[in-house]
């Protein structure tokens, strides 16, 4: 693999501080791309900015907002370049109980855990046009393929966002650019470690989340960063409209 890969991209990644993000965004850096990413949290941005260092610029967006958003990509095209590589990552969870969400509470999920991915791609889209190349890559979840009692609209939101990959494919393929998603299992994130730590016997409780894992372990953020590279590369140049599952296994399980 060659570490220059992306030495002629520009790469965004939304929810870029922490977990998967950040991951994705050592990867792209390290791969040779100028990287701008951006999340709420400011602290953590700038820090992780500095940690990494190198062609890396933070902004502190809201993806919720598609004022902030287009600012942002507006930004980006004038004080690092064009967007050639956008991997939507943002998202928060949510449990709710169906019939006790407010329609403000479903509005508020959904802004980031799938309007987003449409807002920031809708913005970006324009520069890849006109260059006549990009690559997209939307981060959903094993739950948008099969999920477990508890997690709605979670399961809703990561579906819709695997539907919406497969139209953006379709819509913007003649245009050179392609559009892929990943979903990922369970993945050693900030979320899933808090999962973990909130059982008095952590260990057993790491071993029973990865029970029904083929692999027997959790995933590492820079395991999943791997696929988002690969994806966004010439050398997944024929694969667009792609949902790739990263779960050790854990959705080939069971038939009866």
């Amino acid at each position: 693999m060659s570490a220059g890969r992306f030495a002629a991209d520009v790469v965004l990644v939304t929810g870029g501080a922490r977990g998967i993000g950040r991951a994705t965004v050592e990867r792209f850096v390290h791969e040779g791309a100028a990287v701008v990413f951006c999340d709420v949290d400011v602290d953590v941005g700038e820090r992780t900015a500095g940690e990494i260092g190198g062609p890396c610029r933070f902004r502190r967006c809201d993806v919720a907002s598609e004022e902030q958003v287009a600012e942002m990509v507006t930004w980006c095209a004038a004080e690092v370049g064009r967007v050639t590589v956008l991997v939507n990552n943002a998202g928060v969870n949510a449990n709710f109980d169906s019939t006790e969400m407010t329609s403000d509470q479903w509005d508020a999920f959904f802004a980031v855990d799938l309007k987003a991915a449409w807002v920031t791609a809708k913005h970006v889209v324009r520069g890849m046009r006109a260059a006549g190349r990009g690559a997209i890559v939307n981060v959903a979840s094993i739950h948008g393929v099969a999920s477990l009692p508890g997690f709605f609209p979670y399961a809703a939101a990561k579906s819709g966002l695997i539907g919406l990959t497969r139209s953006m494919a379709l819509d913007y393929g003649a245009d050179g650019i392609r559009v892929n998603v990943v979903c990922p299992g369970f993945t050693r994130t900030r979320l899933v470690q808090d999962s973990i730590d909130r059982h008095r016997d952590r260990a057993a409780a790491e071993a029973a989340m990865i029970r029904g894992v083929a692999l027997g372990r959790i995933a590492e953020p820079s395991e999943v960063a791997a696929v988002i590279s690969f994806l966004a590369s010439e050398d997944a140049s024929y694969i667009s409209g792609a949902s790739l599952l990263v779960d050790g296994g854990l959705t080939a399980r069971r038939a009866g």
